[in-house]
């Protein structure tokens, strides 16, 4: 016998928490993006990071919309759909920005 959906009220707050840090973390991105840009015009070398962190930013609004389709759609089904997708993105999302992590620190050391 399959599980009952539980109530809108309580799915709603799973999709909320991935909406908010999702469309700051797209600012996040943003301003990092500006930062690595600075560092890279005094330095005169281009580095991949600004570009994941493009890609990154993209996936964090991604994840973002999503979750807000998910809060305003009338459809349980729908809903968990929607859900698991801005889930997914999410956790792409945050797996990519380790990595940008990890190439920042790495350019930062080879100064």
């Amino acid at each position: 016998m399959p599980k009952p959906l539980p109530s809108r009220e309580l799915q709603q707050d799973g999709c909320a928490p991935v909406f908010t840090v999702s469309s700051a973390t797209v600012g996040v991105c943003l301003t990092v993006i500006g930062c690595v840009r600075i560092v890279i015009a005094f330095r005169k070398a281009d580095t991949l990071v600004d570009d994941l962190l493009a890609v990154n930013a993209l996936l964090f609004l991604i994840s973002c919309l999503s979750s807000y389709w998910a809060l305003r759609t009338g459809s349980a089904r729908r809903m968990h759909r929607v859900e698991r997708i801005a889930d997914s993105v999410f956790i792409l999302a945050m797996v990519l920005v380790v990595g940008t992590c990890g190439l920042i620190a790495f350019a930062i050391a080879d100064v």
